[in-house]
């Protein structure tokens, strides 16, 4: 496997994003599926797994700490606080007393005595960034978190909570179709030696080619809420796919292999963190780390998807008023 850094840590160039194995996605499959998943990845090479309390509002990090428990010294342990499960319902709450009780929370589900690396979920708007940034400092100084992440933030909020301690990940959403880190995050990154670790890199499925019929989502899974997945935008999106699996066949791998490799090529300081339930389509993914596309490719790709031809938002209104990141 090759390898990346974030922060102090050196990781996989592919991690495992885990939120799919507990939550967001319609049924979850059994939880020994999910170990079955979560040790292939380890075999593979794989050492940054992503987790977080909401997820399955605790579930997903009580299966990725008895999983990998027994493999603790071998991984890097990431998950992240302030959006949590109160009561059933999704709150974000980034005070810094609620900040320090849910790592407690989530180191006995963890089964860990620290967390390598913890992101702020979301920003609170309500309590200053530097604020929430602060008491996560001071769980580093604790032992209780080795280094600290921020995501769904701009790099304005990354540069203020940088000023209070050194943020190691900044963790936004990055694919060929959605772009919102090239405003102004993946810059800042590189200036600062944080990571972007980029969630959602195959576009929820988008990009890897299969997902062709949105009207069998099933009620709970999030992209029902996803204005790209609307059936009329949807219809405009496909279209792409076809152009995009083309030049997968000329560089020699699958649509989701490619969709990869660009994120790759971005920059030695992107770690994509695909998830998936399926162990053939992590051991495809993880494979698109020997990828290396020439630069005539990347250029072809660009022009095929980006902002101008992907129909339809990100996120709806309610949800794209709880983020932070910069939108064209």
């Amino acid at each position: 496997m090759h390898m990346r850094r974030i922060g102090p840590f050196e990781v996989s160039a592919i991690g495992l994003g885990c939120m799919n194995l507990s939550h967001a996605y319609g049924t979850p499959p059994a939880p020994d599926a999910g170990a079955r998943l979560l040790l292939r990845a380890l075999e593979l090479g794989v050492n940054h797994f992503d987790t977080a309390a909401l997820y399955g509002f605790g579930a997903n990090e009580e299966l990725v700490g008895r999983v990998l428990k027994p493999h603790r010294a071998r991984i890097v342990l990431a998950s992240k606080c302030g959006m949590t499960g109160v009561d059933g319902k999704r709150v974000i709450d980034g005070r810094p007393q609620t900040l320090q009780r849910t790592c407690e929370e989530s180191l006995r589900r963890l089964q860990t005595d620290v967390i390598d690396l913890y992101y702020l979920h979301r920003w609170d708007k309500k309590v200053p960034i530097e604020d929430s940034v602060g008491a996560l400092a001071d769980l580093v100084r604790a032992g209780k978190v080795r280094a600290i992440g921020l995501s769904e933030v701009s790099a304005a909020t990354l540069r203020k909570a940088h000023a209070v301690h050194p943020i190691a990940a900044l963790q936004n959403e990055y694919s060929v179709w959605t772009r919102n880190p090239e405003i102004a995050g993946l810059d800042a990154c590189l200036v600062l030696g944080v990571a972007l670790v980029a969630f959602s890199p195959l576009a929820r499925g988008f990009l890897t080619g299969t997902l062709r019929d949105v009207t069998a989502f099933e009620e709970k899974d999030i992209r029902r809420q996803m204005p790209r997945f609307a059936p009329d935008n949807y219809a405009a999106n496909l279209r792409l796919l076809d152009g995009f699996g083309a030049l997968a066949r000329e560089a020699g791998c699958t649509p989701a292999q490619l969709a990869l490799a660009w994120l790759l090529a971005r920059g030695d300081h992107v770690v994509p963190i695909p998830g998936t339930r399926s162990t053939a389509h992590l051991e495809e993914n993880v494979a698109a780390a020997d990828i290396e596309l020439p630069a005539g490719l990347v250029t072809r790709i660009d022009a095929l998807i980006n902002r101008q031809t992907v129909a339809g938002a990100r996120y709806n209104a309610a949800t794209q008023a709880e983020i932070d990141t910069e939108e064209f």
